[in-house]
């Protein structure tokens, strides 16, 4: 390759090297930077250790590969090797990652979706089967327990199908800057006041209004599970905090505590994965998805804020988000 054609190589982002005879010539800054700059010079073998590339770019027509380990160890790279003349090939290496990370999550999303669905879906049929038994469906009071249990297991797929859909309308908009003005403390107050009626939720604020630009319909979502989750985890009968701070920084801090059992601090780090449940058993007899807290955070981050959950095991849980306040709001 001619010296103008090496130094355009060096304004890709893209690792690329040039190869001659089995001898890296030229590497350019990405490549240097992903394989050490002693690479120059060396034998190819010797500066990639893979065996399928090496073959690639030893060969006489060239070809891809796909290695791993390159740069760390579960890295995944696509070596692509062209001939440019019978001694020279053009190396470039593109890092698949990413894309294999996301293919792996939404391979496993599926998967899990699949096992939730599953066992709730057999509960169903085998209730059904044994009431199709005139012995047992004659029964009234066997009868009336199984319709229940069914109708419960009905409503959990119900709910699972309701946060999947709803995760999927979040994730499809998630680049999109929202744009409504919304203002937080009338809208907690709105989701209390939609709680089930013995249920103690007190909403404390330090201003009249914490105005930010939003999704409306997102953010009634987010508070709604919080307050949810905080009555279906806390203690029987406790009362749910809610407050909302006006910062002197520009941001609207939002917080639901409640007085429950708490979570263990190993479960912390995990509890807005999808699916993942700190107490799976007490999870799925409230009718909890896993779900929850998982479409919490992606709203919070569509809004450029920050979610955060606290929790001590016998001293409750608080989630936290933090929105920034409209400019004009925070100026004012």
């Amino acid at each position: 390759m001619a010296g103008d054609g090496v130094h355009l190589l060096e304004h890709l982002q893209t690792p690329a090297m040039m190869v001659s005879r089995g001898q890296v010539r030229y590497a350019n800054g990405a490549a240097r930077a992903l394989l050490g700059a002693h690479i120059v010079g060396q034998d190819v073998r010797i500066a990639i250790r893979e065996p399928r590339a090496v073959a690639a770019i030893l060969s006489d027509e060239g070809g891809i590969a796909r290695v791993t380990g390159l740069s760390t160890g579960g890295s995944v790279w696509e070596v692509d090797c062209r001939v440019v003349s019978p001694t020279d090939r053009l190396v470039s290496l593109y890092d698949l990652s990413e894309r294999v990370s996301v293919a792996k999550s939404h391979a496993d999303f599926v998967a899990n979706a699949s096992h939730e669905l599953r066992t709730p879906l057999a509960n169903v049929l085998g209730y059904v089967e044994t009431l199709h038994n005139p012995k047992a469906g004659g029964d009234e009071s066997v009868r009336t327990r199984f319709l229940d249990t069914i109708r419960h297991e009905a409503q959990r797929m119900q709910a699972l199908i309701s946060d999947l859909m709803s995760l999927s309308r979040i994730e499809a908009v998630k680049h999109e800057v929202p744009s409504e003005r919304v203002e937080m403390v009338a809208l907690a107050r709105e989701i209390a006041g939609e709680a089930r009626g013995d249920a103690q939720i007190e909403v404390l604020s330090n201003c009249e209004q914490a105005v930010v630009t939003g999704d409306r319909g997102q953010l009634a979502q987010v508070l709604r599970n919080l307050i949810d989750n905080s009555l279906k985890y806390g203690k029987q009968g406790g009362p749910v905090d809610v407050s909302l701070e006006s910062t002197p920084t520009g941001w609207v801090l939002v917080t639901v505590r409640d007085h429950g059992d708490g979570i263990s601090p190993e479960h912390l780090p995990r509890v807005t994965e999808r699916f993942y449940r700190a107490d799976t058993s007490r999870s799925r007899m409230v009718g909890g998805t896993g779900l929850g807290l998982s479409i919490v955070k992606h709203i919070v981050e569509r809004h450029r804020g920050r979610f955060d959950i606290d929790s001590r095991p016998g001293q409750g849980t608080t989630a936290s988000l933090m929105l920034p306040l409209r400019k004009e709001e925070a100026a004012g």
